[in-house]
């Protein structure tokens, strides 16, 4: 432990400094407040033993930019050295940051003890900051897995729907364009019935991939719909930027290669693309609904029109 000592009495600052070097304790001392908040932030001593009576800065004024030092969480037990004894000291001086009294001149017996509560104290507190931290992790891992799909990587249904709905806001309060792109994988019963799960799993994992690799801009957003369904946010894109996109997503699924001998339409894996832009018109419900109704009825005209395509719409 070190302990800093700002006292203006150089005898009675020796006397308490032999005193904490007999208990193990290192030792820096201040013989004026501005020294003393100098040496606080250079060494960051774990105790702060301040005299109340000092010329220029007093003990109080010490205490109260001690603490605007410190960083938020941080704590450093600061005990106050006085001749005085009176309610209204220990009450200023708790009032100004300090955590505890002593009379001077100072028992050795009386500053063990002292010294020996507030370790424990701070030990207590180093405890319960590093659980609060763990903790505070720990909740952090738990919203992101929350919002993660767990097969594929890339976002689940509940973080689409979280920021579909804020995109769809920000597009009406600002009217601009939001374009939204759904994606099936085509015959993927089929594919499924004929390379199992397992192979199955590792095809929704790399169209994933595949998809999320083709959208660029950090504002996008690319989820896992539902099975074998995908869909992509496109925040601030018209009608013409919502067609490259799609096109975009279709064919560098195809370019994946992925043998599809059950397939109808090609010998490969692809997709099915539906793609929706429009300007949300203020004072609509701001959920985004209509914007996925649109997308989903072009998916479903996409796949009625032949597979491995795109239609885009735009409301």
């Amino acid at each position: 432990m070190k302990a800093l000592i700002i006292e203006d009495s150089r005898t009675s600052a020796a006397l308490v400094a032999q005193q904490f070097e007999r208990m193990g304790i290192e030792t820096l001392i201040a013989h004026n407040g501005k020294d003393g908040i100098e040496l606080f932030q250079r060494h960051r001593p774990q105790l702060v033993l301040l005299d109340v009576i000092m010329p220029e800065i007093d003990g109080f004024e010490v205490a109260q930019q001690i603490r605007r030092i410190e960083k938020p969480g941080e704590w450093t037990p600061i005990i106050f050295l006085s001749a005085r004894d009176k309610d209204a000291d220990l009450e200023r001086g708790i009032i100004a940051g300090g955590d505890d009294y002593l009379r001077k001149p100072v028992s050795e017996v009386v500053l063990a003890a002292k010294v020996r509560a507030m370790q424990r104290i701070l030990s207590m507190r180093n405890s319960l900051v590093a659980l609060t931290t763990r903790l505070d992790e720990m909740n952090r891992d738990l919203v992101r897995l929350s919002t993660v799909d767990a097969l594929t990587g890339i976002a689940n249904r509940r973080r689409f729907d979280e920021v579909l709905y804020k995109e769809w806001r920000r597009a009406m309060r600002r009217q601009y364009p939001i374009s939204l792109v759904m994606c099936d994988i085509d015959f993927f019963k089929q594919y499924n019935d004929a390379q199992g799960h397992q192979a199955g799993d590792e095809c929704i994992r790399s169209v994933a991939r595949s998809i999320e690799e083709t959208l660029k801009r950090p504002g996008d957003l690319v989820a896992r719909y539902g099975g074998e369904e995908f869909a992509a946010i496109l925040p601030d894109t018209d009608f013409d930027g919502a067609q490259i996109v799609a096109e975009s997503v279709r064919s560098a699924v195809a370019e994946l290669g992925i043998p599809h001998g059950r397939s109808s339409v090609a010998s490969r894996v692809t997709l099915s693309v539906g793609a929706a832009t429009m300007v949300p018109a203020r004072g609509v419900p701001a959920t985004g609904e209509r914007l996925v109704e649109a997308a989903d009825k072009a998916l479903y005209a996409a796949k009625s029109a032949g597979r491995n395509r795109v239609i885009v719409t735009q409301l």
